[in-house]
């Protein structure tokens, strides 16, 4: 009986602790964004919600990662054919090796986008990610419109038209 109370009371410490054995619920289209504040190459603090009155490309990658690569020149793209628009890239980076990894990787690549540094991946967490890349699309509201799974061509006409229908 002892052994019986000792491990249900085991039990629910583990399931009262915060980030212990629980997953955070995976981000999904219809929900409110999770907020976060990351820093950015610079290291300012950028904070997701202070885009508000934007639509948001919220894009999770890595350096290591062959897809996310493939995906930054069409990111890149879009981003030039959306200047002067209510609309806001964020490329959140996954890399452990923070700044250095990133700024090594932008470089080395002749690529760059707006990026902030998710290093202990507790953004990440928070959406729910499966992998990367991942990203969601933000509606000026702060509510997750889309979520994509893997690379795609952001600089696709139909992608920029869903954008551009998002922002009225």
């Amino acid at each position: 009986m002892m052994k019986r109370k000792l491990f249900l009371t085991l039990i629910v410490m583990t399931l009262a602790l915060p980030g212990c054995s629980r997953k955070e619920k995976p981000a999904l289209a219809g929900n409110p964004a999770p907020d976060f504040t990351l820093k950015d190459l610079s290291g300012k603090e950028v904070k997701l919600s202070s885009l508000r009155g934007k639509v948001v490309l919220l894009n999770f990658w890595a350096t290591w990662c062959p897809p996310c690569r493939q995906e930054i020149p069409s990111m890149m793209r879009l981003n030039q054919a959306m200047a002067g628009k209510p609309f806001q890239m964020v490329a959140v980076s996954e890399d452990a090796g923070g700044k250095e990894a990133v700024e090594g990787y932008f470089k080395e690549s002749g690529t760059a986008l707006p990026a902030l540094l998710d290093t202990d991946q507790a953004v990440a967490q928070r959406y729910g990610l499966t992998g990367v890349p991942d990203t969601f699309v933000i509606d000026a509201k702060g509510v997750i419109l889309k979520k994509v799974v893997g690379a795609m061509d952001w600089s696709d006409p139909n992608v920029i038209g869903f954008l551009n229908g998002a922002m009225k």
